[in-house]
């Protein structure tokens, strides 16, 4: 299984036209889509994670890694397509209201993805109405709330009270995170999870999606 660990490799280092053709030749030698996806393209996303977390790469590393797993995946979706393949779950998420700084929430959203997680990305800007409207009607598991500015933190909480009132607070959960966000202030408003990175924000949401089934 040489070329699965080739693919990983080079999307470790954000090589995306070596993991294209990579994946391709995998592909053409009918190995299955689905160990494509997870043993390439993933593996090397949870290693560019995991260093992440550790400090060990950057932001620049971390968008590269992700712009190759993108054009690998791009590749595997129809065949993917095809199979039963389930994705891990479903996250909305956006950087609230007021709020228009989107590289957190991005990074958030790339390694999310590279979890296996289904994303749909609401933007900035984001009232606390469309979290609520977006997770009923794509059944989302997890509202991922991202804030940089301490003035439109309090959005957070807005939607937290526009879930209870919409009657979904026991069935979706809540992250929050960004800059001026601590775990207290998670607690004060009543959301479910907090964290200060975005590696650590996927592994968290891949936790609630298994809780979840």
């Amino acid at each position: 299984m040489g070329i699965l660990l080739e693919i990983s490799e080079n999307l470790q280092r954000g090589k995306a036209k070596n993991v294209k053709e990579l994946v391709q030749q995998a592909v053409d030698e009918q190995i299955p889509a689905e160990e494509i996806l997870e043993k390439g393209l993933l593996a090397g996303m949870n290693i560019v994670g995991e260093k992440f977390k550790n400090n060990q790469v950057f932001v620049p590393e971390v968008l590269m890694a992700a712009r190759a797993m993108n054009v690998g995946a791009a590749l595997l979706k129809p065949l993917l397509a095809q199979g039963d393949n389930v994705s891990k779950g479903k996250v909305c998420i956006g950087t609230v209201k007021g709020d228009l700084h989107d590289i957190g929430k991005n990074l958030v959203k790339m390694m999310m993805e590279g979890k296996g997680l289904e994303v749909i990305d609401l933007g900035t800007d984001v009232p606390a109405q469309t979290y609520v409207e977006t997770a009923i009607k794509e059944n989302c598991q997890i509202i991922c709330c991202s804030a940089l500015l301490t003035t439109t933190m309090p959005v957070m909480g807005e939607v937290v009270r526009a879930a209870e009132k919409a009657g979904i607070r026991d069935q979706v959960k809540i992250m929050v995170g960004g800059a001026p966000v601590t775990e207290s202030f998670c607690q004060q408003i009543g959301a479910d999870v907090y964290t200060s990175d975005a590696a650590s924000a996927a592994d968290a949401a891949v936790e609630l999606c298994k809780a979840a089934c």
